[in-house]
């Protein structure tokens, strides 16, 4: 009997260091299908953050650069003008991408780089400790906001794809979830067509993901899975607020 359901040519067969519960893995495999069923594997370039997908390099069986913490749009950019025949893309996480790296990615969105950014957003800095980050959510406690983020003191949460769907830039802009079956079928067609807009070399793609981190929010899995749809969700919805065809705007339904 053959096999209906196997790794996909595009992931190594590395384990990965992530925490039980924790959907870096999910992303990873739908990052992989998806330069699989576009026959892109030979001619891709990953550039991994600093925080919890730090080691995003030991986990595709294709080529990856490692960039400065914040610094990956910049990388990418780099690559991608020196060698537009490659397919460029960049896995940040919020503290990567949301704190550090706030110029770096408006600034590449802004002038329409034609990469691909998966962008994994879970509310707190993972791998350093889960201190706050700027999409923790008001009074969700982290090590570093024992009594819960305070926004009179730190502002709201900062809602990555509405703050770059604002620009005029032609871009692909959408948040998805991968908490539970139905999203990630979702996910997977929205990090497909983002790496379709770069094959066509059409615009800049950001697909930011709502991920969980049982450990720092100190949940079980399930608890935090629920925890994402219940809290997380309503704060950030799901869907795309910017396409190539749009001057902005929110489609997100």
């Amino acid at each position: 009997m053959g096999k209906t359901f196997t790794r996909p040519v595009a992931l190594s067969e590395k384990d990965t260091h992530y925490c039980p519960g924790c959907t870096h893995g999910i992303v990873h495999r739908l990052v992989a299908e998806v330069i699989d069923e576009l026959g892109i594997r030979g001619k891709t370039i990953g550039v991994a953050p600093v925080g919890c997908a730090v080691l995003a390099y030991n986990y595709f069986s294709f080529d990856f650069m490692e960039a400065a913490h914040g610094r990956a749009p910049a990388v990418a950019t780099g690559i991608k003008r020196v060698r537009p025949d490659l397919m460029v893309f960049t896995y940040q996480g919020d503290g990567d991408l949301a704190s550090i790296g706030t110029a770096e990615i408006i600034h590449a969105a802004n002038r329409g780089e034609k990469i691909t950014t998966i962008f994994i957003n879970n509310a707190v800095y993972g791998m350093t400790g889960g201190q706050m980050a700027p999409t923790t959510m008001p009074g969700q406690k982290t090590t570093t906001t024992p009594f819960g983020r305070d926004v009179e003191q730190t502002g709201m949460p900062m809602k990555m794809a509405e703050l770059l769907s604002a620009l005029m830039t032609p871009a692909y802009i959408t948040r998805q979830t991968v908490i539970s079956p139905k999203y990630v079928i979702k996910a997977k067609k929205a990090i497909k067509k983002a790496f379709e807009y770069q094959c066509e070399g059409r615009c800049f793609s950001l697909v930011e993901v709502i991920s969980t981190c049982p450990t720092n929010w100190g949940m079980t899995p399930v608890e935090a899975l629920s925890w994402a749809e219940t809290t997380l969700l309503p704060y950030y919805p799901l869907g795309e607020f910017k396409t190539p065809d749009s001057q902005g705007g929110n489609d997100a339904a």
